[in-house]
């Protein structure tokens, strides 16, 4: 076993092999950019070295730099964890030019399945069935065009050295290929520096299901079960479990034996996922009649290891450094078994109910459920963050990974849905309601799986509101009130309880609640009770303090519902936690707002921090409400800004190419008056 390795990683992942190695008593060295000088995973790590500027490509990229810091350092080997260089060939080649050990697949492996079409050709020989498609060298628009309608609509254009959902189009009719394929390109290019992409039958309603596999150094291969990631937003996995419901012992064998032969076909070596798109004919209730298709091999650890660890007992980090260090591999495929059922979530900064928008700010109040790691049956957190901390815009969006395990699915999605209600993220938009919503919809609850969930349920999923705009507006309405009375002292006067020697005591209170004006009506009654009027809504309102550690924590009585309630207040936002769900509502103070504009109509401004791509207008153009007017790339994605109303472009403000900070005005438009 080594004594020291470097981890070229950041965040959750580096925190995640930091643990294994601790607890197998290996040090560890860090490396960091200027924006993780403080980070977590610096702090995880034994020793740590910085390595450059905040943009991956000035850092976690540099991988001449990560190399000096392994030798400087003196540790043995290098583990790449996933995403930035856990895939190239070069780095894992310059490792073992250095005296490092890789902790990977050999570079051959990595070269051979890191292109897709190459890799496509590979299994085809291998006898692994593959997908209807084109997988050729030849990369004219017009010979991409003509194959996609040789295939048949609708087609799916991938980055051939893609991954992580980046770099691919689904296009269901011929005259959107041209731009899809364009779009396809560019994000190919800036994030894999190849803009080569292949072009597949898109199979409708398909799962997304995968396999771990291992392999040694002595010539062993084993498959430990199968993942079903199905559940996909913009072609990124939101929520994995293990086993794939619905999967019989049969087509779980064929598909286990068939990644191992894909394995064996490069000569594999570590850990990695064998990826099948599998058709399902007979609809879910018929999982004898899936089909199955080679989709791409990910030559690294995954994201959504920690599944497979609950329901194997093993911890695949160790048996990654193991092998890496020349031991065998540490059981035989029939020496495997599997126990219950887990399924990992991914919490991140987003905005779901705006296109899975990405988020950036502070992590003003993080509170986690209480969590174990490695055990079964537990609640799992695996994160690289802490309350306080940033979420920039140079890394991606994840925040967190809930994983839970449980003797069923059932128990197992009750674990998910209490685990998801206890954490408490202040500071930026994430989707832990989202997830709440998926995980309990009709769908994933009686496992109908497969790509399209997310849309074919978007009804249910977004803009749902569990907790209501009543029993809202009295949390918001109690968390003033106990704030008042914190501040009363023994003067009877500084009093904040309504009373009156006649008459009654009626406060208004503005709310503005998911786009909506709202006004709540309070009034003071003689015996100190308390009446709020919201809209229709009327009924006394009790509620009591509780102790709590921060924040405001109440037992809440409104109009029939009793809950626990928590709630942070930041400015005008009132944050509001309870078994329900969670939400915001802005409390408006009108004193703070005399004089402003009702709308600023004709401006345009950047959601996110980033950089301009592409504007698709000019100055002069008339445009519509709804059309495509620029291309903004942050977190390593694309993001389309449309016009909010009809008019005509005034003036563009940017030129691709530029950063721009959030809520920078990228143009101005003339609005068409009505």
């Amino acid at each position: 076993m080594f004594k020291k390795i470097l981890i070229a990683n950041r965040g959750e992942i580096a925190c995640r092999v930091a643990t294994t190695a601790r607890r197998l008593g290996v040090r560890t060295v860090a490396v960091y950019s200027d924006a993780d000088a403080s980070a977590k995973h610096v702090m995880a790590c034994d020793e740590a070295v910085h390595i450059g500027g905040s943009a991956p490509r000035d850092s976690y990229l540099q991988w001449e730099r990560i190399i000096a810091a392994a030798k400087a350092t003196g540790a043995q080997a290098i583990h790449p964890g996933y995403g930035f260089l856990s895939e190239n060939e070069a780095f894992a080649d310059a490792c073992a030019k250095e005296g490092l050990v890789f902790i990977g697949p050999p570079s051959s492996a990595i070269l051979a399945m890191g292109l897709k079409a190459e890799s496509k050709r590979l299994m085809e020989k291998a006898g692994v069935p593959l997908v209807p498609g084109y997988h050729g060298a030849d990369q004219d628009p017009a010979m991409l065009k003509h194959e996609a309608d040789r295939i048949g609509y609708p087609v799916l254009i991938k980055a051939s050295a893609g991954g992580g959902g980046k770099g691919m189009r689904a296009v269901d009719k011929a005259e959107d290929f041209a731009a899809a394929l364009a779009s396809c390109q560019r994000e190919a290019r800036n994030s894999f520096g190849s803009d080569a992409v292949l072009v597949e039958k898109y199979v409708q309603r398909p799962r997304h299901i995968e396999i771990q596999v291992f392999g040694d150094t002595h010539g062993n291969c084993v498959y430990l079960f199968e993942r079903d990631c199905s559940v996909q937003r913009r072609h990124q996995k939101v929520l994995e479990e293990a086993p794939a419901p619905g999967m019989t012992p049969e087509l779980r064998q064929q598909m286990g034996l068939a990644a191992v032969a894909a394995a064996k076909a490069v000569n594999y070596v570590g850990a990695g996922t064998v990826e099948f798109i599998v058709e399902q004919p007979g609809g879910y209730d018929k999982p004898q009649d899936m089909r199955f298709f080679f989709m791409e091999m990910n030559t690294r650890l995954q994201v959504e290891h920690p599944v497979t660890e609950a329901i194997t007992g093993l911890d695949l980090v160790e048996w990654q450094l193991r092998v890496a260090s020349g031991e065998p591999l540490p059981l035989k495929q029939d020496e495997l078994r599997m126990h219950g059922h887990a399924i990992e979530a991914r919490i991140c900064a987003e905005t779901p109910d705006n296109q899975f928008l990405p988020a950036t700010g502070r992590l003003d109040v993080y509170r986690k459920p209480a969590a174990v790691s490695f055990e079964r049956g537990a609640v799992r957190f695996d994160d690289g963050v802490r309350e306080g901390d940033a979420i920039s815009p140079f890394y991606d969006s994840m925040v967190a990974k809930l994983i839970v395990h449980g003797a069923t699915r059932a128990e197992a999605l009750a674990k998910l849905d209490a685990a998801l209600a206890q954490t408490r993220i202040v500071g930026l938009s994430t989707n832990v309601q989202f997830l709440r919503h998926v995980a309990s919809s009709a769908s994933f609850a009686s496992a109908q799986l497969d790509t399209a969930l997310i849309p074919r349920e978007a009804d249910v999923l977004f803009q749902q509101d569990r907790v209501g705009r009543a029993l809202t507006v009295a949390a918001a309405v109690a968390q003033t009130l106990i704030a008042e009375r914190a501040t009363e002292g023994a003067d009877p006067f500084s009093r904040r309880d309504g009373w009156r020697p006649f008459g009654l005591t009626m406060r208004r209170f503005d709310f503005e609640y998911r786009g909506e004006s709202l006004q709540a009506q309070l009034s003071y009654l003689h015996d100190g009770a308390l009446l709020l009027n919201v809209g229709e809504v009327s009924g006394p309102l009790v509620f009591n303090a509780l102790e709590s550690d921060s924040g405001t924590r109440m037992d809440l009585s409104f109009h029939g519902q009793r809950q626990t309630v928590q709630t942070w207040q930041r400015d005008e936002l009132v944050h509001v936690f309870c078994d329900l769900g969670a939400t915001v509502i802005t409390e408006i103070d009108a004193l703070a707002h005399a004089g402003e504009a009702a709308a600023e109509g004709g401006r345009l401004t950047a959601p996110m921090p980033g950089k301009v791509v592409s504007f698709s207008v000019k100055a002069g153009d008339t445009v519509k409400k709804g059309q495509p007017l620029a291309v903004m790339e942050a977190m390593k994605m694309e993001h389309t800004i449309a016009a909010p109303a009809d008019g005509t472009v005034a003036e563009l403000l940017y030129a691709p190419g530029d950063q721009v900070a959030e809520g920078a005005e990228l143009l101005k438009i003339e609005v068409a008056c009505a």
